[in-house]
């Protein structure tokens, strides 16, 4: 379990934005970014494409569409995951040409799946299994950076806080201005508020 901790709080930090593309008001991460960067912290990292008892990479139900399975291993841990082939605008592709209606422009046709639509679908799906372990998973939750530890601020030195105390019986600063600079405790936090 703390292997799997150390893992998740190695790959949650680190920053891919960069990496990224829009489409569609969507953000992606290239499957070869997303792999390099794990392979950079764990070069004995494997992936699987689940091939299914017929030996393809896919799965297909006529009234669903196609889904595919990857799994990841990371220092003995293993992640799966599925993703559904889509098209551009996030329709699943059957074997056949289908239709659709819109809201606003009408009409629209979602186009048969090709291997080449299942292939790019089984590599989207190994960077969603690569954020089941924290990589770009902040992506997935809409934001643009990954979380920041919280930054460790040094404690108040007893000359640092005599003067802490004059400053702000002076008003020339304010208590949040100590505490941006400081880490302070309980007690010298209450006696700075009371001033």
């Amino acid at each position: 379990m703390e292997e799997l901790k150390k893992v998740i709080d190695t790959l949650r930090k680190l920053d891919v934005s960069s990496k990224t593309e829009k489409k569609n008001k969507l953000t992606y991460l290239s499957w070869t970014w997303a792999w390099d960067e794990v392979l950079k912290h764990y070069p004995m990292a494997s992936y699987q494409v689940v091939k299914q008892d017929s030996g393809l990479p896919y799965v297909y139900d006529p009234n669903t569409g196609y889904m595919v399975y990857t799994k990841v291993t990371i220092e003995e841990l293993t992640h799966e995951m599925w993703l559904p082939v889509m098209d551009g605008a996030n329709k699943a592709m059957k074997s056949e040409p289908y239709k659709y209606e819109t809201r606003y422009n009408g009409e629209k046709t979602v186009e048969a799946a090709t291997m080449f639509d299942i292939n790019k679908t089984i590599m989207r799906c190994l960077v969603k299994n690569l954020a089941m372990f924290g990589l770009g998973l902040y992506i997935y939750s809409g934001e643009d950076l990954p979380e920041q530890e919280p930054k460790q601020l040094p404690k108040i030195t007893p000359e640092a806080y005599q003067k802490a105390i004059a400053a702000i019986s002076e008003k020339k600063v304010t208590l949040d201005q100590i505490k941006a600079k400081y880490s302070l405790s309980e007690n010298q936090e209450k006696e700075l508020n009371n001033l």
